[in-house]
């Protein structure tokens, strides 16, 4: 039995994260620690609360004091860190709180951990620190380039990717200077549940069922690799398991696409359900397809954005041939998966989109 310590698990892959592992391992404890900034939705993690093994506790990662605290008092052997500001346009506009949470506050969690689990009258031996990190510290890729692997160079190229960059050094130099006992993951471009509106797939979803414009950036080229986010709590949970110390795994759904193919795939979708499900009509009377019109007609392109990468790609063989991960979902279910959970759950997606 573990007793888990997760940061950032209102937002998107946390809580995703925490309800996979309740489900897989329902005799496990899990504390939840959450700011609740913008990206995090206590909603998302509410049925969660009903379990006597769940405890959500509101407060910043900044706070040393306060992990320190809640590392003691429940007894934790093992963090796993979510929290993060995440979003690249946000990051150009106001890069101060991606430097201040990314940096600052992994800093202040590892500080915490070391000094309970490795420098108290109790030392835990026992103990993880996993750190959750992005492919966008690697930079860009060009089209015929090999996709990222764990050797290559960090060039990130917005305060977002620099920031996440700087905590992976930080967790890496943590585990080479004292021994605290870490592990790394650095995954693609996720999709699926709770995914705030702000992101590719949800904001094309939902505004496609608000019949509102869907805005593609530059020519819509820019390639990313999607990975299904369960597929994703999945790798972590091997590396929880088997993953070597000190090491970084990357976790990709090795599935290229172009940003304007998504687009166009979930207009398509989107054209077949309602063609199909026309009770879907009455529940979205704004969407171009509740007249018969093809979700096509609200795709605009606007001017790129500043410092867009063209390309992302993982590869995924580390974690592969070491731990045996392989992607449960196929980007053609996982993707049906994610557009019925929209459909049905604009009551949560409504609150959140302007």
């Amino acid at each position: 039995m573990k007793k888990l310590l997760v940061t950032g698990a209102a937002g998107f892959i946390g809580s995703n994260f925490v309800h996979y592992w309740h489900e897989n391992y329902p005799d496990d404890s899990i504390v939840v620690l959450d700011a609740l900034t913008y990206a995090g939705n206590r909603e998302n993690i509410e049925d969660l609360e009903k379990s006597e093994n769940f405890t959500f506790v509101h407060g910043d990662i900044c706070d040393t004091p306060l992990v320190e605290k809640l590392l003691k008092e429940h007894d934790i052997d093992t963090l796993v860190h979510f929290a993060a500001e995440s979003h690249v346009d946000r990051s150009i506009t106001g890069p101060d709180a991606f430097i201040n949470t990314n940096i600052l506050g992994t800093y202040s969690l590892l500080k915490a951990c070391k000094k309970v689990w490795m420098d108290s009258d109790a030392p835990k031996a026992d103990h993880r620190f996993h750190h959750v990190s992005t492919d966008e510290v690697y930079g860009t890729l060009k089209p015929d380039d090999p996709p990222f692997a764990e050797t290559n160079q960090y060039l990130p190229n917005s305060p977002y990717s620099a920031s996440k960059a700087s905590s992976d050094l930080l967790v890496r130099a943590y585990h080479h200077t004292y021994g605290l006992k870490v592990t790394t993951s650095n995954c693609s471009n996720n999709y699926g549940f709770y995914h705030h509106p702000e992101k590719l797939i949800p904001l094309t979803l939902t505004n496609i069922l608000r019949g509102k414009n869907i805005p593609v950036y530059g020519d819509g080229r820019q390639i990313r690799d999607w990975l299904f986010v369960w597929d994703h709590c999945y790798g972590i949970d091997l590396v929880l398991k088997y993953g070597r110390l000190g090491e970084s795994y990357n976790i990709g759904g090795i599935n290229e696409w172009a940003n304007i193919d998504i687009v166009n795939l979930l207009c398509d979708q989107i054209d077949r359900i309602f063609a199909e499900q026309p009770e879907y009509k009455a529940q979205y009377p704004d969407c171009p397809c509740s007249d018969g019109k093809s979700a096509k007609t609200l795709i605009t392109h606007v001017t790129d954005r500043l410092g867009h990468d063209r390309r992302y790609a993982i590869d995924a063989k580390k974690i592969m041939t070491e731990l045996g991960y392989k992607p449960k979902d196929s980007f053609e279910t996982g993707i049906v998966k994610t557009i019925r959970w929209y459909l049905d759950h604009q009551d949560w997606w409504r609150k959140l989109v302007k």
